[in-house]
């Protein structure tokens, strides 16, 4: 399984040289199992990139998930080139009780006088499925959804192949449950033994009291989780906009400090945009 981040930043795109080394793009992560499918999760800014690439790969399939329908996580959608070729097969996944309907979400994206192209007019042939509760196959990988703990709701996923297993867990609020988030132990329980675990992790803990209820965690919560869940490899996510480059690397300089030696936690890293990982 190949892990590749196309945007790791929160809440809203950023651009300067203070942000070169983890990027400005919002929320898209590609996954590929052995057979070359693409899964693409989420289609912030970051999927415009991943679209151009696509145009001369033509990959066997295109599966999107969503996790929620919050613009950081939605805004590049309609930039996506792929969605204009004709022909091109895409299926679309994401739960009704999140965003009350995958294609209402993504066509009011499009829709006058936002965007001058109208969902029904793109040349994709587009499959909308609702995958909530239950795990399901997408582009060779067997994916579980998971409700997130964020306002208005959402889902996480794992991926599986084999007995490798990711984990992506982005606008996740561990310290605060939201209506329809499951508790802490809930999210270890999902978490365990993850080869790589994708978690948000966009304040600082003495951010967080004027930050509560927000939908985002703490980095010394996304490590507690990894500790707790025996996962091997933790990724930090969705950096706040405001954050540059060396105040990313502080936050993961404490998150290792909190990590103690001979855990299961065998790596901590700031998810980077061009970032590509391998879950063997």
């Amino acid at each position: 399984m190949q892990v590749r981040c196309w945007g790791a930043r929160g809440s809203v795109p950023v651009s300067g040289d203070e942000y070169r080394r983890f990027g400005g793009d919002t929320t898209c992560v590609e996954v590929r199992g052995h057979d070359g499918q693409v899964v693409i999760i989420d289609a912030g800014t970051g999927i415009r990139r991943l679209g151009l690439r696509l145009q001369s790969e033509r990959p066997a399939g295109i599966n999107l998930l969503f996790t929620h329908a919050h613009w950081d996580h939605l805004m590049g959608f309609p930039f996506f080139q792929p969605l204009y070729e004709p022909g091109r097969a895409i299926s679309i996944f994401g739960c009704p009780c999140a965003q009350n309907s995958v294609q209402k979400m993504v066509s009011k994206s499009m829709e006058p006088p936002h965007f001058p192209v109208p969902l029904h007019e793109v040349g994709a042939n587009l499959t909308f499925r609702a995958e909530c509760s239950k795990p399901f196959e997408a582009g060779g990988l067997i994916v579980t959804p998971f409700p997130l703990s964020h306002p208005n709701g959402g889902l996480g996923y794992a991926f599986a192949e084999g007995d490798r297993r990711f984990v992506f867990l982005t606008d996740n609020e561990l310290g605060f449950q939201h209506p329809g988030g499951p508790a802490f132990e809930d999210y270890v329980d999902f978490c365990s033994g993850a080869d790589l675990l994708f978690h948000d992790a966009q304040f600082r803990p003495e951010e967080y009291d004027r930050r509560r209820g927000w939908g985002h965690s703490t980095c010394a919560e996304a490590v507690d989780l990894a500790l707790e869940a025996n996962v091997k490899r933790l990724g930090l996510l969705h950096h706040d906009p405001e954050r540059a480059d060396d105040q990313v690397d502080a936050i993961v300089a404490e998150c290792r400090n909190r990590l103690a030696e001979g855990t299961a936690v065998q790596e901590c890293f700031a998810v980077a945009q061009g970032m590509a990982l391998c879950v063997p």
